[in-house]
Parts: C-alpha cells; sequence; structure tokens
C-alpha cells in the first residue's frame, strides 16, 4: 500500500525554500492565511497520521508533501508531550509551550531533515520559513487537542496514543533523548 500524498499543491502555491506555503485556516499570525479553505494541509496531515506513520520510505511527489512530512513529524512530537498530560487544559498547555519554543528550519543544524529541504536563499525567506512553520505548529497543537482529548472524560485517547512510540520515516524533530 503506497502512503498518503498531499492534494493541496496549486501551481498558484508560494514556495519557501523547496517547501510550499500553503493556506492555513488558523487564529494565529503568520504567512499563512486561509480564510476562504476547506481543507488545509493541518487536516490533511491529521487525518492521513495514522496510515503514514508506519512508512519508512516516503517518496516526495510535490512541495506540499514536504509540508506534508514536517507536519506529521511535528504530530508524533505532540503526541509524546500529550501522553504526559491528564486533561486538555494541561495538554493546551504544553501544546502553546510546543509550538513556540526555538526550533531549527532546514538548512541550520539540528534539522532532521537537511537531505529532503533546501535551505531558505535569504534572510527575509529564513524569517517567512520560521514564521510558517510556527504558525503550522501553533495551530497543529491546538487542533490534536480536539482529536485527542475526549471531551466526556477529558482524558487523552488510547487510540491516538498509542502511536507514540511510532517514527515516521525513522525520524524525528527532537534531539536524541528527549
Amino acid at each position: 500500500m503506497p502512503a498518503y500524498h498531499s492534494n493541496l499543491m496549486a501551481p498558484d502555491n508560494r514556495l519557501v525554500g523547496n517547501m510550499a506555503l500553503l493556506p492555513i485556516k488558523t487564529q494565529f499570525k503568520g504567512p499563512a492565511r486561509g480564510d476562504g479553505v476547506d481543507l488545509d494541509i493541518i487536516d490533511e496531515a491529521i487525518y492521513y497520521f495514522k496510515a503514514n506513520v508506519f512508512f519508512k520510505n516516503y517518496e516526495i511527489k510535490n512541495e506540499a508533501d514536504r509540508t506534508l512530512i514536517y507536519t506529521t513529524l511535528y504530530i508524533s512530537e505532540c503526541l509524546k508531550r500529550l501522553q504526559k498530560c491528564g486533561s486538555r487544559s494541561q495538554g493546551e498547555k504544553e501544546m502553546y509551550t510546543l509550538g513556540i519554543t526555538n526550533f531549527p528550519i532546514p538548512g541550520e543544524p539540528g534539522f532532521p531533515l537537511n537531505a529532503m529541504y533546501v535551505k531558505p536563499a535569504n534572510k527575509q525567506e529564513e524569517e517567512t520559513m520560521r514564521a510558517y512553520l510556527q504558525q503550522i505548529r501553533q495551530e497543529t497543537g491546538l487542533r490534536l487537542c480536539d482529536r485527542v482529548f475526549d471531551p466526556q472524560t477529558d482524558k487523552p485517547s488510547k487510540w491516538w496514543l498509542c502511536f507514540v512510540k511510532r517514527q515516521f520515516m525513522n525520524k524525528s524533530l527532537s534531539a536524541p533523548g528527549q
């Protein structure tokens, strides 16, 4: 069975490095505004996460796939943090903290996927990429809390947390041992 790829790439999408800057329906400020978008890259990443996380190899078919890969790896990081949270409010605080912490972008040491991503061409592109990835991180964390926490019990779902030990493409956004 092949991995799921992004269907959101359009010819008029902007690129940052070799990563698609796709519209996102979000409440957080950043370069990606998707006010009229029904389905965005975060919805797609969450929807395909449980299937894609089993793949060790992933063929990149377009620039939107690079955004999907990053978001999928970030979801894995979120689940690691959410397994330690006892309630939704605690989970939302943890996701906010994880979303705004300093993180490496392509081209910087510590970024695990430097072989697949192109370094930003200039300082402005670097700032745009960092703001876009931070916007993705914040919105993904918020939406993941909606999916992971059961509204009746306020506890995380075991059907999401069972994927904590899985690594998509044998990669992780966090440093070893974290």
